[in-house]
């Protein structure tokens, strides 16, 4: 039937539930329905898209470790430079290690062979290349989760309550 965005009291995103769960918090009043997908679960009970808690629950600040997996992943699986989506993509140093630049998320792209041999050892702006989006650190580790379901447009409806998508 369909995964659930839960929002904490504060409207920020903090977890995706499946849809029995979701009607549960519903049911028992911990949260309130925000959009709904115009199919019900019984005649007057539309089926929940986003429900934001009543409380609010205080989660711990969880660091995304940077990992090859994770640019892949941020970056939609795409070169940056020329949008080609396959499986022979590298990680791209903006800026190159031998000029100072360091392994951090706003320094390392995804880029197909061809462009990453073509970049060099130089910046974009000196190869003449340009990225398609700077790259920057994602804000939580729900992150990716979200992406994979708006961009399958699952659930256009969760983009309003989403942050740097």
């Amino acid at each position: 039937m369909g995964k659930v965005l839960v929002l904490n009291a504060s409207y920020e995103p903090l977890n995706i539930t499946n849809w029995k769960r979701a009607v549960v918090l519903l049911l028992k009043g911990k949260a309130e329905q925000l959009e709904h997908n115009g199919k019900y679960v019984y005649e007057k009970l539309p089926l929940p898209s986003v429900i934001r808690l009543r409380q609010y629950v205080k989660v711990p600040h969880k660091e995304i470790p940077l990992t090859r997996r994770n640019i892949l992943e941020r970056d939609r699986y795409t070169c940056q430079y020329c949008g080609y989506r396959g499986e022979h993509l590298t990680i791209d140093h903006v800026i190159p290690r031998s000029r100072g630049g360091g392994d951090t998320w706003e320094n390392l792209v995804t880029a197909c062979v061809r462009c990453n041999i073509k970049k060099g050892n130089r910046t974009p702006k000196e190869a003449n290349m340009s990225l398609s989006r700077q790259p920057r650190k994602p804000h939580s580790s729900l992150h990716f989760e979200i992406i994979r379901h708006i961009q399958d447009n699952l659930h256009h409806e969760w983009r309003k309550y989403i942050i740097g998508v």
